[in-house]
């Protein structure tokens, strides 16, 4: 019989060893609490995991380990568990999360096997770490999101490809109209530059002829009865020369807006005295019985480009008073509306026939009625890329023999 004691005692002993060496070398960790809660065993990987001295955890609660958020409805938790303990998974389909010495959290998987002894229940609870397994989780939720991204892209691509190839036959039947356009745009930009040499060998040639005629013509009048028809001749010098003028600087003014050298620099300054000094400048250019009149209406400070504004009147105050007749009025309205200034010029000339009418702000464009009234067509285009570079808008209406009226729109920088 004592021989048989010694053995179970050893087998015993040996079953003791067993345990101990699997509960401190488990890869889980392991925490056993009895029925209040309260932490009966640690093992090292547990401590590990909680950032535990051995022997800080026993007797604390198990709430302990739990983020404080949670730690209220664990003790409830817990207590119902106590009614009717099993062995069973923890989380379901939410995750889980413990507390170390430190605060930190981190996630975990948890079971609970409940068992009792002679000295009461316990519950032993295995741990496991899964912050690597939640980052894979995530990467892998991560990749997916990327790949249906992709596919969702890849499924647009291939809609877009489609349409594009549904459009192919339509492209290609549209090529030779596209090839006829290209034709045409060439065919525009050579007649552009005939009509540009011949403009200028036009608007140069004649003023010239005229300028040498006069001068040869002065040189013969020798008499003093005769300074009159001298006076006469130096006159039309005059005026050719300003023509002249006028054709360069339209010239000078187009290349330095094409080679960006125009700047629009706002001041500020009295739109109405500005525009009524500019009419009395240019009373002169009018014909027999034509009046320049000129309105303005709201407040009258307002921040523009100064020099660009006076160019923008001049050409089309000039315009107005060529292509008008004798005894015809040419009207300047202004109006300052809010952040806005409004221009009108209006004249009662000969008008635009309306199939031109998209055309006038084109480069070297003339009306079809224009006949031999001098102008380079290039007046209209600059006076546009000027309001253009003062972010204002221009707009215009006319009718044959009655009249053009030019709108202008121009922000108040003020």
């Amino acid at each position: 019989m004592l021989e048989i004691f010694i053995q179970q005692t050893q087998a015993m002993r040996r079953h003791v060893e067993m345990l101990d060496a699997l509960f401190k070398s488990a890869t889980e960790g392991i925490i056993v609490v009895d029925s209040w809660g309260a932490i009966q065993l640690v093992n090292p990987k547990a401590q590990e995991l909680f950032g535990y001295e051995e022997g800080e955890l026993i007797d604390k609660k198990i709430e302990t380990l739990i983020p404080q958020r949670y730690a209220n409805k664990h003790v409830s938790h817990r207590m119902n568990y106590a009614q009717a303990p099993k062995a069973r998974s923890m989380g379901g389909n939410f995750d889980l999360w413990a507390r170390r010495k430190d605060n930190s959290e981190f996630p975990v998987e948890v079971s609970l096997s409940p068992f009792s002894t002679s000295e009461g229940d316990y519950v032993v609870s295995f741990i496991i770490d899964i912050t690597s397994r939640k980052k894979q989780a995530e990467a892998l939720i991560e990749a997916n999101r990327q790949i249906q991204h992709l596919n969702a892209d890849l499924e647009e691509r291939v809609r877009m490809r489609t349409r594009e190839l549904a459009q192919a036959l339509e492209e290609i039947e549209q090529s030779k109209q596209e090839v006829m356009r290209a034709l045409e745009k060439e065919r525009q930009l050579n007649d552009m530059k005939t009509k540009f040499v011949t403009i200028a060998s036009h608007e140069f040639r004649t003023p010239l002829a005229t300028i040498l005629s006069s001068a040869s013509l002065i040189g013969r009048y020798i008499h003093t009865e005769e300074d009159e028809k001298r006076q006469k001749h130096v006159q039309r010098i005059k005026s050719t020369v300003n023509n002249l003028t006028e054709i360069l600087n339209d010239f000078l003014s187009l290349g330095k807006l094409e080679e960006g050298q125009i700047r629009n620099v706002p001041v500020l300054f009295n739109v109405a005295d500005f525009c009524t000094e500019l009419v009395e400048e240019l009373r002169p250019v009018c014909k027999e019985n034509q009046v320049m009149k000129y309105t303005h209406e709201g407040e009258k400070e307002v921040c523009i480009d100064r020099h660009l504004f006076k160019n923008i009147l001049i050409n089309l105050l000039s315009n107005a008073t060529k292509y008008s007749g004798e005894g015809k009025d040419v009207l300047l309205n202004t109006q300052l509306k809010e952040k806005t200034l409004l221009i009108e010029v209006i004249d009662q000339g000969i008008g635009i026939p309306e199939k031109d009418i998209p055309y006038v702000f084109d480069r070297f464009f003339r009306a079809h009625n224009s006949g031999t009234i001098q102008g380079t067509g290039l007046g209209l285009n600059i006076v546009k890329k000027y309001i253009q570079l003062m972010e204002g808008t221009v707009d215009i209406e006319s009718q044959i023999n009655l009249g053009t009226t030019i709108r202008i729109q121009l922000p108040n920088c003020c």
